[in-house]
Parts: structure tokens; sequence; C-alpha cells
């Protein structure tokens, strides 16, 4: 009698972000015969990260097209191609890269909708790697997100779990406004992360965050994967006795401010986190927001844990000094608490 052991084929299969970003693309090309998919390299090489592997070949070249090494023609032809009915899936190769379009992104696909009276919807997705922490130095880490939130007409959303990824990306692909994807590379292939990510009807509304962790001392909204790094920094702060609320937003643009409220008015405190720069960063957004709309609740004064404002160093020693920690997270979260 052989020995060997054989997995479970009644066992739930588990899947980390890339695949969940993969499931969610492939099953729109399938159910939407009028999307297309734009980007350098990703049909014949399958993307620089492997997202799009097989998709050309299943969809062919007139769906999923290489395009020439400019942002600016890959996301302007986007935006005719959304005028004549198409929906479009841009890939950025690095999220860094998308300042290169910044002019065809603001100033023509989130504004179509509002100078047509809303006669013209722009169902345009721009997804990409984003994100510090692994290396990539100044021009592969960026999280540039707040020049586009500052913008009206576009929809901004970084999810941090496999399921999220595929379920926010399948609402993406459905909503008629132009959405900003951004995709934390460190996740892509992130082993203990993985998890079902549901099937072909997988779909999270944008605009609704997540509890990540539930606690009744202190609140902190974060997103990307610094939601791992809160996650940690509150499973240390526990043994001190701190229960920490982590909320995973998800959707930075629409903000599901009620689950903050809610969430404020139980902890009477409040701590942002992300990896942007401080200055005029999403997270002093989130603290004028919880000021504005939650003062009588607070016990202490809204803070916001940040990147400095430098770019992001190579050498890991400096990169890691200048990111929010597990560590910084714990000591700001204490002030906060004996405040």
């Amino acid at each position: 009698m052989s020995n060997t052991l054989t997995a479970d084929p009644s066992a739930p299969i588990k899947k980390n972000y890339l695949t969940g970003l993969k499931e969610a693309i492939f099953e729109e090309m399938e159910a939407n015969p009028n999307m297309v998919c734009m980007g350098e390299d990703i049909g014949i090489l399958g993307g620089a990260f492997g997202v799009t592997e097989g998709l050309q070949e299943k969809y062919g070249s007139q769906r999923v097209i290489d395009m020439p090494i400019s942002e600016a023609c890959i996301i302007g032809a986007a935006v005719g191609m959304a005028l004549n009915g198409k929906t479009v899936l841009c890939e950025m190769q690095f999220i860094d890269f998308i300042s290169c379009g910044f002019d065809q992104i603001v100033n023509m696909m989130a504004t179509y909708h509002y100078r047509t009276a809303g006669e013209v919807s722009m169902p345009i997705v721009i997804r990409g790697p984003a994100g510090a922490y692994s290396g990539g130095a100044l021009y592969h880490s960026q999280m540039n997100e707040s020049w586009f939130l500052n913008s009206p007409g576009i929809k901004v959303v970084c999810p941090c779990t496999p399921s999220d990824a595929k379920g926010l990306m399948r609402a993406a692909l459905r909503d008629p406004d132009p959405v900003l994807f951004y995709e934390i590379k460190n996740l892509y292939r992130l082993g203990k992360i993985e998890e079902e990510v549901g099937g072909a009807d997988a779909i999270i509304p944008l605009g609704k965050a997540r509890i990540a962790r539930k606690g009744h001392d202190l609140t902190i909204a974060t997103y990307g994967q610094n939601v791992y790094h809160c996650l940690d920094a509150a499973g240390v702060l526990s043994t001190e006795g701190i229960e920490v609320e982590v909320i995973d937003l998800r959707s930075l643009k629409p903000l599901d401010m009620a689950t903050i409220q809610a969430s404020v008015a139980k902890t009477n405190r409040f701590l942002a986190v992300n990896e942007a720069p401080m200055t005029c960063g999403f997270a002093g957004e989130l603290v004028a927001r919880v000021t504005d709309t939650c003062f009588e609740h607070l016990d202490a004064p809204p803070a916001r844990l940040t990147r400095m404002d430098t770019p992001v160093p190579w050498a890991k020693a400096l990169e890691l000094h200048v990111l929010p920690s597990i560590e910084d997270i714990v000591r700001e979260a204490r002030r906060l608490v004996k405040y």
C-alpha cells in the first residue's frame, strides 16, 4: 500500500494576489467583448510581472495590444477607444511612469463626463505595480495616488488581499468612470496572504472599506501593504492590553467615511498610516476629515504616519528609515492611547 499523501480535491484552493488580478481580467475579457487591454509588453511577454500572461494568446492581438513605450500614447489611445464604446484596461509597467501620461489623465480622461454634461462615459482602468519596501529605489517605488485624488472625475483603489484584488478589479472594469488601480507589487506572489478569491461573480463595490481587525482603543486607517504592517503592530500592542481597530480602506475615492466615523466614535482616537510622502498626502486628508466630522468623539489629536518627504532610497537601511515601520506604528499608537 502506498503511503504517499495526495491533496484533498475538495479542499478550497488558495490563490495569491497576482492570480486574483489575473482571474478578474480574464473573466471580464470573456464577459465583455468590447473590452481591450493595452500596455507595454503585455501581450507576447505577458507583462513585466506576468499579470497578463496568456491573455493575448487567448484573445488575440486586436484585443490585447502591445503598445510603444509612451504612457501618453497608451492613455490617449484609451480615451479615443472609450469614446468609441470600448472598455479599456491600460497597464503602466510601473505606476511611477504614470506621470508621463499625466496630461491625458487629468485633462482629458477625468473631464470628459463633466464637459459633455454626462453624455460621455470613460470606462477606463489604469493599473500598475506600486509601492516601496522592495529595494526598487526612487523610480520604481512610488505611491503617487494623491496626484489623482485631487482631480475630480477619477476613482482610486488599492487592494491588499487576493480576494479584494479580484473583486475590486472586476468592479473597476464595470464602472463607467475612470479608475486608477494601484497594485502592490510586493504582494503579487506573497504566499502568506494567499486565500480563496471567489468565482466569476466575485465583485467588491468601490467605496466600501473593510475592518481588518476589531478593537476599541485606537482606529488606524490604512491601505496597501501598510495594512499588514498595522496588523502586525496591532498584534504587538494587544500583548500590552491595547486593542487597535485596523481599517483597510481599499477604495480611496470614493472613500468610506461612514466606516471610519463609526470606528472613531467607538475608539476615540485616530491614526492614518500610508507610505506616500507626508506633505499634501492622503493621510493628511484623512486626518482633516476625521477632525471635521468626529471632533466631539476624539480624546486625542488625530495623527498621521507616512513616508518622509524624500524620494525612496535604494540602500535598504535608508529605505526602511524613510518608510513607516511596525515599530513606528507601535510607538505612535502608544502615544495616542496615553495622551
